[in-house]
């Protein structure tokens, strides 16, 4: 599979819009388009390096997101505007140096629910907190979030919350690698719950989200 690495966390669910400047890059989308649908490749998030460069990658966590690609706007300096959506994790496998951009083995990871009982209640009393830390951030002035409707389906929704927190990299990339939605959706609790008390104890504003810019360097 073709692997787009990014400094930041993709999720099944979750929209990413791309904006493909690098020529490996174009070539993977190229790539992409000369070929049958469903256009996929995997994001993957980089544990140590950076998103630019030949040589800017030194590392990259051990599990990603598929991304769908749905729409791809050319221009005609060759750079690509895209639109994806995150469809399924996977777990990497071996690396192929080979090409002008990065590919590997990749393995599924499904997102089983094995308790619904449990999670139908871990979805109850995340719902509440979630709110309660939107809350929270408003009253510092972080973010001003109106949510009518949350999904009470325990993935979906596991994803969503997980989307939205602002919280460091490898919080995320542990939230993308939890074995099942109940075990995120209960790490995502201690987390808001951890979160709110340091919003509500500090008099700083929180600091800006950079990763949820309208577009990711590359």
């Amino acid at each position: 599979m073709p692997l787009f690495p990014l400094g930041t966390v993709h999720y099944p669910g979750k929209v990413l819009p791309l904006h493909i400047f690098e020529e490996r890059y174009r070539q993977l989308v190229r790539d992409l388009l000369d070929g049958p649908e469903p256009r996929r490749f995997g994001v993957i998030a980089i544990r140590e390096g950076r998103e630019t460069g030949a040589d800017g990658i030194t590392s990259l966590y051990d599990m990603g997101c598929v991304a769908e690609l749905r729409e791809a706007t050319r221009y005609d300096d060759g750079r690509f505007d895209l639109v994806t959506v995150g469809t399924q994790r996977f777990r990497l496998g071996e690396l192929d140096r080979s090409g002008p951009y990065l590919r590997a083995e990749v393995e599924p990871v499904p997102d089983d629910v094995a308790d619904p009982a449990a999670a139908a209640l871990a979805v109850t009393a995340v719902e509440s907190t979630f709110r309660a830390y939107l809350d929270a951030l408003a009253e510092r002035g972080g973010a001003t979030v109106r949510v009518k409707d949350l999904p009470d389906e325990p993935v979906l929704l596991s994803y969503v919350i997980a989307a939205a927190m602002i919280i460091d990299l490898p919080q995320h990339q542990a939230l993308l690698a939890e074995p099942d939605a109940l075990a995120r959706l209960e790490a995502e609790q201690a987390l808001l719950s951890r979160e709110i008390v340091m919003l509500r104890r500090t008099t700083s504003r929180p600091a800006p989200d950079l990763r949820f810019a309208p577009y990711s360097p590359n």
